[in-house]
């Protein structure tokens, strides 16, 4: 990237993965952005300050606010005096901040905020908090702009990009017959139902192909990552249920593809690797030269390609009936998974309760509309409650 090309960019959850990532592109390009503020939950202080002083940041923000002073101690034995900012309110600040690009990689329902005053605000924003596009689809999608949500899931960049690929102008939706969102399918992958009554959380974390945090790993490996996965790719690309399939497809060299109405079909082909989509979400329309390392084409390639197993994995099903519900169904969705994830990793809950306990709470939540965020919160709290009560 050139001088003149210069973006300044925020990164929310700058100390997770997708956070490290963006910070990672950014180190690698200092002629092509510029970081201008940081935000973090506040359980790695020494990691945010470090951040905060490499890129000499305008502002940082920790939603945990007790933080503060142990952050502010941070900065100064650097030698960094950003503005320094605490609570969910001084995060919101950040998502504000004067800037090019806003990449929320906050983890879980808490980017909603985040998302909804970064748009609001007028930024670009490069979305990796899915949960924040899912829970708040109506309210979202009221803000947003024509472009100015650019995907950092690795699927739907792919989407992204095999739709660019029609033309300068856009695509026209009549011409794509359905989405193909590529699979891993996680560590246990081909496993019958009954097989995986026993799975440990160290089993659920070993994932074959990518490196993640462990929240969106255990999500890949009971694929409930991938139901909500297909929620976004009917939010951001305006297209039906029945037009978006799933294929498992375990080396995850094929991100996803698009199949059009006259038989074709184009992919999007890459090494498993973050930084190209993040890299693409902070520079579109623009690509940076060498962001990651290519597929070597000297070498054979083996792709294999096999259909989602329901049964094993009814997480995917369960997710297109709450996008088809709409309304405040997915909030409860995703709520109750997050709180039966935190039970899995204490010990409390086995594997496979996850998906029945949360298709349970689904199944009992009366939908109403999402029309506001006090009516998305007050759904989201009402499934984690209602999901730890079934999980004891």
């Amino acid at each position: 990237m050139q001088e003149e090309t210069l973006r300044s960019i925020v990164v929310l959850g700058s100390t997770g993965s997708v956070g490290t990532q963006a910070l990672d592109v950014a180190a690698a390009n200092p002629g092509g952005f510029k970081v201008a503020g940081l935000a973090a939950g506040g359980g790695r202080v020494d990691l945010l300050a470090e951040q905060a002083a490499a890129f000499g940041v305008e502002v940082v923000a920790v939603a945990d606010a007790a933080a503060v002073p142990a952050l502010k101690d941070a900065l100064s034995a650097r030698g960094a005096r950003p503005t320094v900012l605490g609570g969910p309110e001084g995060v919101a600040e950040v998502a504000a901040w004067q800037c090019d690009t806003v990449l929320n990689g906050i983890t879980g329902a808490l980017g909603l905020t985040s998302t909804l005053v970064a748009l609001e605000a007028g930024r670009t924003l490069a979305l990796a908090n899915k949960e924040s596009l899912i829970i708040g689809g109506p309210l979202v999608k009221r803000l947003a702009k024509p472009g100015q949500i650019l995907p950092v899931d690795s699927e739907h960049s792919a989407v992204q990009q095999c739709l660019w690929a029609s033309g300068p102008d856009g695509y026209d939706p009549d011409s794509v017959k359905q989405l193909v969102i590529t699979a891993s399918g996680g560590p246990f992958r081909g496993m019958k139902r009954e097989e995986m009554a026993d799975v440990t959380p160290e089993m659920a974390l070993a994932h074959p192909t990518w490196s993640m945090g462990p929240f969106i790993t255990i999500n890949s490996a009971t694929l409930v990552n991938k139901g909500l996965e297909v929620i976004e790719a009917h939010l951001l690309f305006d297209l039906g249920f029945d037009r978006i399939e799933v294929v498992v497809h375990p080396q995850s060299i094929i991100h996803s593809m698009v199949e059009y109405v006259d038989g074709s079909t184009v992919a999007q082909a890459s090494p498993p690797d973050m930084r190209l989509p993040i890299a693409l979400a902070l520079s579109h329309p623009r690509r940076i030269p060498g962001a990651v390392r290519a597929i070597d084409w000297t070498r054979a390639h083996t792709w294999t390609f096999e259909p989602l197993d329901d049964v094993a994995f009814p997480s995917v099903a369960l997710a297109r009936h709450v996008g088809g519900e709409g309304g405040t169904a997915p909030a409860v969705y995703n709520a109750a998974n997050e709180a039966c994830l935190d039970a899995f990793m204490r010990g409390e809950l086995p594997f496979l309760a996850i998906v029945d306990t949360v298709a349970k709470v689904v199944e009992e939540h009366q939908v109403t509309p999402a029309d506001s965020v006090e009516e998305v919160l007050a759904a989201d709290a009402w499934a984690r409650a209602r999901a730890i009560e079934l999980s004891r």
